[in-house]
């Protein structure tokens, strides 16, 4: 099995990399610190042609932020700022388009493979009850859309390939640092093992779904 993990510097996708090494695949990472900005389309279009030979039977996008250019999430509409809502979008959401588009092509053909993006069920529409966190909320609602969108259109090419959005739990980050205390928590480890046996799970019957950690669907 060859894997691709997108983010493997950060908490989950080290711990989905380890994992994954653990199981005998042969893991390529991917962050930051290889030129990789998925708030930069040249640097993602870039990043992906340098790959172009390359096949993976998995993609796993564990990349994400919850704080953007400093500034906590909103507790409430009067807190909008219209420049890090835009920061939002374009890691949350727009850098999620731009790996569909340029690594999209790098699963293997003709065989089950999967890409699998981290979201955050605070994206989903019908699961809010509580409000606030509207940049945040808003921005991986947009990824949900744009992976539901891109699933279609890839499983018309590749009718076995599997595109699904993934909510990791509450996990122990420094995304999650200053809220966890609120919240039942898991591992990066934990995480990483329910999220893999999720993936293990799914059909291509399952393409451009939205999975929790728990093997539970999650409602857009």
């Amino acid at each position: 099995m060859k894997a691709l993990v997108i983010g493997d510097s950060g908490g989950i996708g080290a711990a989905v990399a380890h994992d994954l090494r653990r199981r005998g695949a042969e893991v390529t990472g991917l962050s930051r610190r290889d030129g990789l900005d998925l708030t930069d389309q040249a640097s993602v279009a870039r990043t992906a042609d340098a790959m172009a030979d390359q096949r993976f039977d998995l993609i796993f996008n564990a990349t994400g932020a919850l704080v953007a250019d400093g500034q906590q999430p909103e507790k409430t509409i009067r807190s909008i700022d219209a420049e890090v809502m835009a920061a939002q979008f374009a890691l949350n959401a727009t850098g999620v388009a731009l790996l569909l588009r340029y690594f999209s092509p790098l699963l293997r053909e003709d065989t089950r493979a999967v890409f699998a993006s981290l979201s955050a069920r605070v994206g989903s529409i019908g699961d809010n009850s509580l409000g606030g966190w509207i940049s945040y909320r808003a921005a991986k609602a947009a990824q949900n859309q744009i992976i539901r969108t891109a699933s279609i259109e890839i499983a018309r090419k590749e009718s076995k390939h599997i595109v699904v959005a993934l909510h990791p739990g509450t996990v122990k980050t420094t995304l999650t640092r200053d809220y966890a205390a609120r919240h039942p928590t898991i591992s990066p480890r934990q995480s990483a093992e329910a999220l893999l046996a999720v993936i293990d799970r799914l059909t291509p019957e399952d393409n451009g779904s939205f999975w929790d950690w728990k093997g539970e669907r999650v409602e857009w």
